[in-house]
């Protein structure tokens, strides 16, 4: 099969996530067989649970569609580095490739913080590649930050 990125999509969920007032970062999950099987942005706000984050709405929404609590042989899109929670979701649900956009040196647990993927408790570690349409994921979030602060663009903009 040929690699097809699906970030443009997962843009489009961090687009629609600022639109609601939620933090820009959204995640696509895709089949083994090249199908987008789910897609969410985060919810935290609007569903007041702090679990909403894009990639474990999209696991949970993957998993209910396999009808099991494993995805092996899936690929993660998300536009920013997974925090330690979502990092450990996505080993659970054995995830084989997860891409993401941005860094987050502050909150993230794949390259940075925890790191959960490189302690020996983690049983299944996914394929990691970063950096893909980085520039247009922080660029998402610095905008929404900005506004919240008064100095930047519209959220979603």
């Amino acid at each position: 099969m040929v690699f097809k990125s699906q970030m443009n999509q997962a843009l489009e969920e961090a687009r629609a996530a600022a639109g609601r007032g939620e933090v820009p970062v959204g995640a696509v999950i895709v089949a083994p067989d090249g199908r987008v099987v789910a897609s969410a942005g985060n919810r935290t706000r609007e569903l007041n649970d702090p679990t909403a984050h894009a990639e474990i709405l999209a696991i949970r929404a993957a998993c209910a569609a396999a009808g099991s609590e494993r995805l092996s042989g899936h690929d993660l899109y998300v536009t920013l580095e997974p925090c330690p929670m979502c990092a450990a979701a996505i080993a659970f649900a054995r995830i084989e490739r997860l891409y993401y956009g941005a860094s987050d040196p502050k909150s993230g647990g794949v390259a940075h913080g925890p790191q959960v993927f490189d302690h020996a408790q983690t049983h299944h570690v996914p394929e990691v590649y970063d950096g893909l349409a980085a520039e247009d994921s922080a660029a998402l979030l610095r905008a929404f930050f900005g506004a919240r602060r008064g100095k930047g663009t519209t959220p979603g903009a």
